[in-house]
């Protein structure tokens, strides 16, 4: 590990006669690019289905009705108003964090086509961005919205949770070394397929409550993003650990499957505390084991040991919210009363 915390990640640069055509020498880090985009000619076969995916995920933010939102938030009681700020307010903190450091990663990747999966996705988390600024400005006032927007200005849980991520990024801008990368992607691999996901289950809790619908909506569009997101990093990690045995040894893989570890107390923390056991439906039993069980998802997901024993299955208590957050399922539109197939994201994969 001390060898990986000395190596410097050699930036890519712009344009490059002297790179490399042949596939064998592409690397994800550290290799000779030429920085042309081949659509043909791809090392990392994977990306070929993931880009078309995303493609093919397309969606505006402003197309869906939010009229019935206005009238449910003003009825939101006490503490789902609270837990609906609180959760809104991250959430647009993460995808504005993301669609900040997407750009500083890709100067480091030297594989082509996984720089053109990284910009679709810094293009959907700014959608992302776009979308809860929309709901807010929609459903409450300017002033609302502001304080909602910098809520981690006056709460002392959501700074902390805003600084785990944020810190990592930040380390691996002073200091661009080998094992500070690794640590920015499991970084992001844990806030994609980690952090959003008591917060989705909040939302999709409102749903089955008959609330929010819009909002609802938008969330799913976001939840099937996510999904290829995590599908993404999860590959960039596995190949580069095919590539870089060197940066997955034993003392390697501990250091990620603790950053693991310490994401899932993090979110279950977050979620007993804005959410906790005050809403109807959801109680903080409920989103501990929900969140461990995704926390073992992810920790198979990289080849690593199951962070708890046990929750190898979604729990019981939270079944339904693979109804909602099911890309490959057919849903029904809560606006029109049709039915709307996500045909084009059948092949997003299951294990995620």
């Amino acid at each position: 590990m001390e060898e990986s915390k000395r190596k410097e990640v050699e930036k890519r640069g712009i344009f490059n006669e002297d790179g490399d055509i042949d596939l064998a020498k592409r690397k994800i880090i550290q290799g000779n690019t030429t920085n042309l985009n081949d659509f043909n000619n791809l090392k990392y076969t994977w990306t070929s289905d993931w880009y078309r995916q995303a493609m093919n995920n397309f969606w505006i933010p402003e197309e869906i009705n939010l009229n019935q939102d206005i009238k449910d938030y003003r009825n939101l009681d006490e503490h789902e108003k609270r837990a609906f700020d609180r959760i809104l307010s991250f959430l647009t903190y993460l995808d504005s964090i993301q669609t900040a450091n997407l750009p500083n990663l890709q100067t480091y990747i030297t594989a082509n086509e996984i720089n053109l999966c990284l910009s679709i996705q810094t293009y959907q988390e700014s959608i992302h961005s776009q979308s809860y600024s929309y709901i807010l400005d929609t459903i409450c006032s300017p002033e609302e919205r502001t304080r909602i927007l910098y809520l981690w200005k006056e709460d002392e849980h959501l700074l902390k949770r805003n600084e785990f991520i944020g810190e990592q990024y930040n380390e691996f801008l002073k200091n661009d070394d080998e094992f500070r990368f690794m640590k920015a992607l499991v970084a992001n691999y844990i806030l994609e397929g980690i952090y959003f996901y008591s917060g989705f289950s909040f939302f999709y809790n409102l749903g089955r409550n008959g609330k929010m619908p819009g909002t609802v909506q938008e969330i799913r569009y976001i939840n099937r993003d996510e999904n290829t997101h995590l599908w993404l990093f999860r590959s960039l990690i596995n190949d580069l650990r095919k590539e870089r045995e060197d940066l997955f040894t034993k003392e390697h893989k501990e250091y990620y499957r603790n950053m693991l570890k310490e994401g899932v107390e993090q979110e279950i923390a977050w979620g007993k505390y804005a959410i906790g056991d005050n809403i109807a439906g959801l109680s903080e039993k409920m989103i501990e084991d929900y969140i461990k069980y995704l926390g073992n998802l992810r920790a198979k997901g990289l080849g690593l040991e199951a962070l708890y024993e046990g929750y190898t299955e979604i729990p019981d208590s939270m079944k339904w919210v693979d109804e909602y957050s099911d890309p490959n399922a057919v849903k029904t539109d809560f606006f029109e009363a049709k039915v709307t197939a996500y045909s084009k994201s059948s092949i997003i994969e299951d294990d995620l």
